[in-house]
């Protein structure tokens, strides 16, 4: 697992002065994303402060390993992804020199845009998307609903449990949200209907993608699936929970969640979060060890995600009046997690699956054991029967049209600079 070296220094500084106190983009951050400019091609580059800079056009300079070039210069990253950790973290250290050592400053100063100027893509292509269920205090909650006396079920605690979602319905941040519809059935009806979601919820997750991955019939190994992961996002795994309701058994999520996922779009590299890493959460006396292939002492003293997660909402009547997004939760990752981002790509490639360069997987949605740190709306409400009171008076059990929903993160930590994800944001339109 990635170390702290000089990159993190909180005492380093960038000539390019929006960043030297960014609560987002610090030189110690560093994420890779996928922009354009006037409708021109996507360009892998690099969040600092509020500027972007081109690789591509870095590479062309000759201030890049040329060998690097064919990957940085493409318009996604998964070939970049590709290249590993060794190589993600010489890129780092290069671009930390590069914009702190104010003689670079002539030969780099050209290659920077202003991120107000650029348009963000999907930072790659991605192939497969699989999210997981990771967040045992959310597992509880929605379980309590269903089956009080018996939430989660038996195997829970011995395999991470997950499912394979639509990769072709990812989107980056921004994308708005089209009222789903489907099959509905209210418990005192006789039959379903068809028409609009009037349970339409969100979930706060994070989302990471896979590296250089495995060939199919392999395996990835505990110790060395932490060098699997090329970087971590904010996922909102929008949900139809009346959909779902419907539908789920025996198969599991179908169309209740394949109707958009959103994704933040700077990809926050495993090197950056190094001062950020926690022990994993201590499982409660009478849990079960996990299996041998799950286990991995290293995995268990820094696998935790030392990241602050908040969600906020803005209703239409709200922005009309002028009125601030109103804080729904607010949560640590490192406690919500009962399996790591590890022990996910461990059990995923287990039975031989081939998980591939630009892969997305999501951990589930990220509930704290407080009422203050919940990740969904049906959590918050207790699926409708309490619903949230908002500033002007509005009352929210699940969205609304015309609602706009923000997942931001930051990682705060002693003796290190603050870093962050960005924002992922969506806004719910009427359904087509």
């Amino acid at each position: 697992m990635t170390g702290i070296d000089e990159t993190h220094d909180p005492a380093r500084q960038s000539w390019v002065e929006s960043a030297n106190g960014h609560p987002d983009f610090p030189i110690q951050n560093l994420p890779l994303g996928v922009f354009s400019v006037a409708k021109g091609e996507p360009r892998i580059g690099v969040a600092i402060g509020e500027m972007i800079l081109d690789l591509k056009a870095l590479c062309g300079a000759g201030l890049l390993d040329k060998q690097w070039s064919p990957a940085l210069g493409s318009g996604s990253l998964n070939a970049w992804f590709a290249q590993g950790p060794a190589d993600a973290l010489a890129l780092r250290r290069r671009l930390s020199e590069l914009l702190s050592n104010d003689g670079n400053r002539h030969a780099v100063e050209p290659h920077l845009v202003n991120s107000a100027n650029a348009e963000m893509h999907l930072p790659c292509r991605i192939g497969d998307y699989t999210d997981f269920y990771v967040g045992i205090h959310h597992a509880t909650n929605v379980g309590k609903q269903f089956r009080p006396d018996n939430p989660l079920l038996p195997n829970y605690k011995y395999v991470p449990i997950g499912y394979h979602g639509r990769a072709s319905s990812v989107r980056v941040s921004g994308e708005p949200v089209v009222r789903p519809k489907g099959q509905r059935k209210s418990p005192e009806a006789e039959a379903p209907e068809y028409g609009p979601s009037r349970r339409l919820d969100y979930e706060l997750e994070l989302g990471f993608f896979v590296g250089k991955g495995n060939e199919l019939g392999t395996t990835i190994p505990i110790a060395e699936a932490a060098g699997q992961i090329a970087g971590y996002c904010l996922l909102n795994d929008w949900s139809a929970r009346d959909i779902q309701g419907w539908e789920y058994q025996p198969l599991g999520p179908f169309l209740a969640k394949n109707f958009l996922t959103s994704i933040s779009p700077w990809v926050i590299t495993p090197e950056a979060l190094a001062p950020f890493r926690k022990p994993m959460p201590t499982r409660p006396d009478g849990d079960p060890e996990p299996l041998p292939y799950l286990f991995d002492p290293s995995d268990q003293a820094k696998g935790g995600l030392g990241i602050q997660l908040e969600v906020a909402l803005l209703t239409a009547k709200m922005r009309e009046a002028g009125l601030p997004p109103h804080v729904l939760s607010r949560g640590d990752a490192s406690s919500a997690m009962y399996w790591s981002a590890a022990q996910i790509v461990t059990h995923h490639a287990s039975n031989g699956c081939n998980l591939q360069p630009g892969d997305l997987i999501g951990t589930g949605t990220l509930s704290t054991a407080q009422s203050t740190g919940l990740g969904s709306l049906m959590e918050i409400s207790a699926g409708g029967k309490a619903p949230i009171e908002l500033p002007g008076a509005e009352k929210r059990s699940f969205l609304d049209d015309g609602d706009e929903l923000t997942l931001s993160a930051r990682c705060v930590a002693e003796g290190a600079v603050p870093i962050g994800f960005g924002s992922c944001t969506g806004r719910v339109l009427p359904a087509t």
